[in-house]
């Protein structure tokens, strides 16, 4: 049973949601979320055959909004199995009537919190959704090769052949694990509001992890496409071999390397587009999601620099140089592509930078509400059983027009960064420590000595207003793993720029 299983059954979901939105007495409004993923996965370590595996999963998820005398929401959330399916209208009914209780429960308590609350209280209000355009469409992203038509025995041994030649680098001093996957993803979303979104995505991509000595890298290659992706047909222009490759030179090299000393004071340094991933992921990605600028992952997970509440904020302030610009974009052939989001909004260009100017934040439908941003929504899930939280996308420095090679050409004396290693980020993201891959000196515009285990650590705000020089050597990365949600969700996104120039501290060993 694949993904085409859902075909049987879309129409009998959307008759459950539109009779129970009018049946349940307070209910608001119903979604319903069912998916299915079928994946091929491989890997390998030290040149030796680990797992593989092939399976499709269904799961689903509901949401309901009720209450009498205040709005809040219920979820309710599961895996299921093809068995599942020819009784899958007791499954639904199960599963709305478990979230509208979980609503109607956590109105209640709202209630009973906002009167004991007193004028505190005030902060607890209906949960609302903002207003949008209710869409009925079919997305299928095509590729040259489907995954489902490509053997098992594929993958395994193409993570086999990888690993095995790695091997050959660096003999006994060294160790790698290669993994390899190769999906399809298909999602329904039916609202009661209307909404009837079917969309299906493939997905293939490639992780290598290398040790040498007491050096590691570990990097991604992947896209929202077919085992194409593996042969070239990607962002970097690369097949996974030759990516994989290419980083285990580099850490045989690295590991040679001088460590990186530290420095007191600022110091000129130029950040390479892959650095640059990192950092707008970190520094300027996650302050722009609105649940956590609106304080409801402090507890877990920490607040937005950008917004200490709705009244004392960065909107319409300057924040980085006017050289600086940062959108979150759906469009773009990255793993934040998508049609539509978790809520039926049609996916867009966002602007949160504006030649330095702070313009806005990424929202759900319930924090644009709150926020009164109607406009920029971009909730989305990691697994249809998890609650949507709002996520930043394809969220990228905008090109410049200057050359690489003139921004470094032009330091007379400084530091450039090449490749994102490890973040070390402030609580709301007002400050940041970031390690490179590689650490160059340069001296009169001359690259000079390579270093090791070294980064840059400044103010977020402080650093975006030194960017002095922006390139046109953009590029967009894969972030596989961001993680985010209680429990923790893990994402894929997109993230990258071109190579930058501005002024911050050298981290490494101390003297």
């Amino acid at each position: 049973m694949g993904i085409e299983i859902i075909d049987s059954v879309k129409e009998t979901i959307a008759n459950i949601v539109s009779d129970y939105n009018t049946q349940l007495r307070h209910c608001n409004y119903i979604d319903i979320r069912l998916g299915a993923h079928h994946i091929k996965s491989a890997t390998a370590e030290r040149g030796v055959s680990k797992s593989a595996n092939e399976e499709t999963e269904f799961s689903l998820a509901v949401k309901v909004i009720g209450g009498d005398e205040i709005l809040a929401s219920g979820y309710y959330g599961s895996y299921i199995g093809p068995r599942d399916f020819p009784v899958i209208d007791k499954i639904l009914i199960t599963a709305i009537e478990h979230a509208y209780k979980r609503a109607i429960s956590n109105a209640s308590w709202k209630a009973i919190t906002k009167e004991a609350l007193g004028v505190m209280g005030n902060s607890l209000s209906d949960t609302k959704l903002a207003e949008i355009k209710i869409f009925q469409d079919i997305v299928k992203l095509q590729c040259k090769e489907d995954p489902t038509n490509i053997p098992l025995q594929k993958v395994v041994n193409e993570s086999l052949l990888i690993s095995k030649s790695i091997e050959d680098l660096y003999g006994q001093n060294g160790y790698n694990v290669i993994e390899i996957s190769t999906e399809l993803i298909r999602e329904l979303f039916i609202s009661s509001q209307g909404a009837n979104i079917d969309q299906t995505y493939p997905l293939t991509e490639g992780f290598a992890y290398i040790i040498v000595g007491d050096e590691y890298n570990y990097d991604q290659l992947g896209a929202k496409g077919g085992w194409e992706v593996l042969d070239g047909d990607n962002n970097f222009k690369k097949t996974f071999k030759d990516f994989a490759f290419e980083l285990a030179n580099e850490t045989v090299e690295t590991s040679k390397a001088e460590v990186l000393q530290a420095s007191d004071k600022e110091v000129v340094v130029v950040t390479d587009p892959h650095f640059n991933a990192l950092l707008v992921h970190e520094i300027i990605g996650h302050p722009v999601e609105g649940d956590r600028a609106l304080k409801m992952e402090t507890a877990y997970a920490g607040r937005s620099w950008l917004l200490k509440n709705l009244e004392d904020n960065q909107i319409g302030k300057q924040i980085a140089s006017k050289l600086v610009n940062v959108y979150s974009d759906t469009s773009m052939n990255g793993y934040g592509y998508y049609g539509y989001d978790s809520e039926g909004v049609k996916g867009k260009r966002v602007v949160h930078i504006e030649d330095g100017i702070f313009k806005g934040f990424l929202n759900s439908r319930e924090t644009a509400h709150a926020g009164k941003e109607s406009r920029q929504r971009r909730p989305y899930h990691e697994g249809t059983q998890y609650i949507p939280v709002v996520r930043m996308t394809n969220t990228v420095f905008a090109p410049g027009t200057t050359n690489k090679e003139d921004i470094i050409n032009e330091v007379d004396e400084g530091y450039y960064l090449k490749g994102h290693h490890t973040p070390s980020i402030g609580e709301s993201r007002e400050n940041f420590s970031i390690s490179a891959r590689r650490v160059y000196k340069i001296e009169k515009g001359e690259i000079i000595k390579t270093y090791r285990s070294g980064g840059i650590s400044s103010d977020s705000k402080n650093y975006l207003m030194s960017i002095d020089a922006v390139g046109n050597d953009f590029v967009l990365y894969p972030m596989p793993n961001c993680g985010k949600g209680q429990p923790m969700q893990v994402k894929r996104v997109g993230n990258g720029g071109p190579t930058m120039r501005g002024r911050a501290r050298l981290t490494g060993a101390k003297k």
